[in-house]
């Protein structure tokens, strides 16, 4: 009886305080639990950490295509295509040189192509799989069999995160099917490091302000809440991840509050700003708004930033289907280098660009292209990759990768070092074993390398 008496009253005094800590007497709590000489100092997980070498790229902007974007028209030049004839398709759009370099881009791309001095094509991507689902999966998480870490988490987990109030990895728009959360989840590593989705629509995170508290009195409940959770933690299990992420979601989740708006709020940039991005304009708007927010949030230390279009896939009339897309990400994506360079930021943040796979060269469904996976392309610029440079190859039908192949855990293994992350000392233990992002293969591919 006298446990239970003393239960009870336990249980009587928390709610009281919590009832004071709504009333904004915060201090009550905070008073009764600075006694607690226990409890061990807190560490947030998402402290910027130290690389394993000095880094190029302070962060990373991740445009995902979905669908699959044709490497045949936009960055893969295949004269020897248009003459082959038969089932094979004709590349759908002109290509010419470009910049300085004289790199070949197709004409879809007219305001990107005079970025050409700043991007790396890398003609000779190759993932396992050319089915959506597997594909997709494998290019964000390194696994197409397995739920796994994403990309995004493990960088945030390697690095941590110089933005105070926001999260270290943020994606906006993603893919609600064909690996769902996965894309952006953080898996067996602790909750802290998974990706906080957004709108880019204008929506931006629901349930952002709270209805019932004033920010002062919500200040202090969650003090007193935080101190609880440490205490309950530091006694039963110190180190628990779930309890650590659901510690600094709390607060996180707070100073979010104030962060967030201040992000998606574009009415104090320039109207010169807001055209650069193609934000006025009906078909560029919606990327045009993610490329804006990506900037905002690298200036601020955000460590991962990701953004998708969707619509690539394209099985048929190719030509106006094509046009359409890239017409809409187009001047969004010139606008954010040019908005980069021009502030100084290009040199430490990576850029990468394209699909969970490309196009095959046959003709798929009247004027179309189906999935493929031996050779494909994509691109970097910035974060210290060669700018104005093809790197890779594909044969002279753009079917296979001949030169140079780049396997998913390459690339994965290239960004991360770009980051200053040995990839195979980025290890996680997990179920008896250290378990890594590109898992028991991976080549840093040192000839992008500025």
């Amino acid at each position: 009886m006298k446990h239970l008496c003393s239960n009870t009253q336990l249980r009587t005094t928390r709610r009281q305080i919590l009832q004071n800590t709504s009333a904004g007497f915060g201090w009550l709590a905070l008073s009764a639990l600075a006694a607690d000489k226990n409890k061990t100092q807190y560490i947030n997980p998402l402290a910027p950490k130290e690389p394993h070498f000095p880094a190029k790229a302070k962060r990373v902007i991740f445009m995902f295509m979905n669908g699959g974007p044709s490497h045949l028209e936009s960055f893969d030049y295949k004269p020897a295509l248009a003459k082959a004839g038969g089932r094979y398709l004709a590349p759908q759009f002109d290509y010419k040189p470009r910049g300085k370099s004289g790199i070949m881009i197709s004409e879809a791309f007219p305001h990107l192509s005079e970025m050409a001095d700043d991007l790396c094509l890398i003609n000779s991507v190759t993932t396992k799989n050319p089915g959506h689902q597997q594909a997709v999966v494998a290019l964000h998480t390194g696994n197409e069999n397995f739920v796994r870490p994403s990309l995004g988490a493990w960088v945030s987990y390697g690095l941590g995160t110089e933005a105070s109030d926001l999260p270290a990895f943020i994606t906006i728009d993603p893919i609600g099917d064909q690996g769902g959360a996965m894309n952006y989840g953080s898996a067996f590593l602790p909750a802290t490091f998974q990706g906080t989705r957004l709108s880019g629509g204008g929506g931006g995170v629901p349930n952002l302000h709270n209805q019932h508290l004033t920010t002062g009195d919500q200040r202090a409940q969650i003090d007193f809440m935080q101190k609880l959770n440490h205490r309950l933690i530091d006694k039963h299990d110190p180190g628990n991840p779930e309890m650590e992420g659901l510690i600094q979601s709390y607060e996180l989740a707070f100073q979010m509050q104030s962060s967030v708006p201040k992000v998606f709020d574009t009415d104090g940039e320039p109207p010169h700003v807001l055209d650069m991005y193609g934000i006025n304009d009906g078909e560029t708007a919606r990327f045009g708004q993610q490329c804006l927010m990506a900037r905002r949030m690298a200036e601020k230390g955000v460590r991962f930033i990701q953004l998708t279009s969707n619509g690539w896939d394209h099985h048929n009339k190719i030509r106006e289907s094509f046009a359409g897309r890239a017409a809409s990400i187009d001047k969004p994506i010139a606008g954010l280098i040019a908005d980069l360079k021009q502030r100084d930021m290009l040199k430490d943040t990576l850029i990468v660009w394209g699909g969970e796979f490309g196009r095959g060269p046959h003709e798929d469904n009247g004027g179309g292209r189906g999935h493929h996976a031996k050779g494909y392309s994509m691109w970097m610029a910035g974060g210290g990759v060669k700018g104005g440079m093809r790197y890779g190859a594909t044969d002279e039908l753009g079917d296979v990768a001949v030169e140079n192949p780049m396997p998913t855990h390459d690339l994965h293994a290239t960004i991360l070092h770009l980051l200053g992350l040995n990839h195979t000392k980025l290890t996680y233990r997990y179920a008896g074993r250290n378990f890594r992002l590109t898992d028991v293969e991976g080549e840093v591919h040192k000839g992008i390398l500025a």
